[in-house]
């Protein structure tokens, strides 16, 4: 299975952002040559394999991370259950 993440444009360099991940301090590099018009920093996108396949809305995006972040919460919420068979 493959999940595309929503990441924010940091910085720009020869059409490669520094994006970062979330609300820490991860970041990734994500390539911009398959987007068109090119994304600009501060923009959101879909990062999938190291390629931005598409620009969000801020407001499509925090959408996205919110439910990733309720996803991994559930999932560590049910970690103990495992440990109780």
């Amino acid at each position: 299975m493959c999940l595309a993440v929503p990441v924010k444009i940091e910085s720009i360099e020869n059409d490669v952002a520094n994006c970062r991940v979330g609300e820490g301090d991860t970041f990734i590099k994500a390539s911009l040559m398959l987007i068109d018009p090119k994304p600009e920093v501060g923009d959101y996108i879909i990062l999938h394999a190291g390629f931005a396949l598409r620009k969000l809305d801020p407001r499509e995006a925090q959408e996205s991370l919110d439910i990733l972040r309720d996803m991994a919460r559930a999932v560590q919420g049910q970690e103990h259950l495992a440990d109780e068979f």
